[in-house]
């Protein structure tokens, strides 16, 4: 059960993610949570970095689309300064957002990788709907009062899992 949690990569920063390492790796989308992934969860502006990020994926190619818990309102409010798609209201754990997020790309399991920072719902979701997952560093620190709830349960889900993949390292890229 605990490999339901197990991400296939873990790199500090969506940020760091190049239309080269993605490309090496068969993957021609990416689909990202929201919240401390893409944006901070209480500075929906994205930074910089994030523009320049996008404008990198854009110009390789590589559709990016938000696959969120959140309401509809709420992300679509998030992304319209992006010009992103995506799917609110996921339901994550469940799959069937990121099920729906690839068909709409029109692109197999296997072309997908999911992006989040958060082992209960975004790990656990990629997983059980069959596609790669990058677990990545929360954007801050702090967190919504809901998801500091998971975090509480991560840290001991996180130690077994280091434990049991010795392999599981927090690294700059895909291919460090």
């Amino acid at each position: 059960m605990l490999n339901n949690f197990k991400p296939t990569w873990m790199v500090n920063a969506i940020y760091d993610l190049t239309p080269a390492q993605l490309q090496a790796h068969g993957i021609k989308a990416v689909l990202t949570d929201l919240d401390n992934t893409l944006i901070a969860w209480n500075n929906p502006n994205g930074t910089p970095q994030l523009k320049v990020w996008l404008a990198q994926l854009e110009a390789a190619g590589i559709p990016v689309m938000v696959v969120s818990n959140n309401s509809h309102q709420r992300v679509e409010r998030a992304v319209a300064p992006f010009n992103l798609p995506f799917i609110s209201r996921a339901n994550k754990p469940l799959a069937g957002g990121i099920t729906k997020a690839h068909q709409q790309l029109g692109l197999s399991r296997h072309e997908v990788v999911m992006v989040g920072d958060q082992l209960i719902t975004d790990m656990h979701a990629g997983n059980v709907a069959g596609v790669r997952t990058i677990l990545v560093k929360p954007i801050i620190d702090s967190d919504a009062w809901n998801t500091s709830i998971n975090r509480f349960f991560e840290k001991y889900m996180m130690q077994q899992l280091l434990k049991k993949h010795t392999d599981l390292t927090w690294r700059e890229d895909l291919n460090d």
